[in-house]
């Protein structure tokens, strides 16, 4: 995907995704807790980013999986819902 700009707001398609995920929460097709799956699946490909099947880097997957936790949290915030059971 190329290297990450310094200014994370510049990168068109973290934007397309942050509303794309926004908005499929609106419209009730991913729940809370999808969210919080994506989360998890996320930070999982970033602790084992050396061994994982679809190639990354563990300085982009770390990135990435900081930021969707933040997506995460204001998505909780905005739009509630039922969190995973655990």
């Amino acid at each position: 995907m190329g290297k990450f700009p310094d200014d994370r707001t510049d990168d068109p398609s973290r934007i397309i995704l942050q509303s794309l995920i926004c908005m499929l929460r609106e419209k009730n097709i991913l729940n809370r807790a999808d969210i919080e799956e994506l989360c998890d699946r996320v930070a999982m490909r970033a602790a084992e980013a050396e061994r994982d099947p679809l190639p990354c880097s563990a300085k982009a997957a770390a990135v990435a999986a900081e930021e969707m936790m933040q997506i995460g949290e204001f998505v909780g915030q905005l739009y509630g819902g039922k969190h995973l059971r655990r």
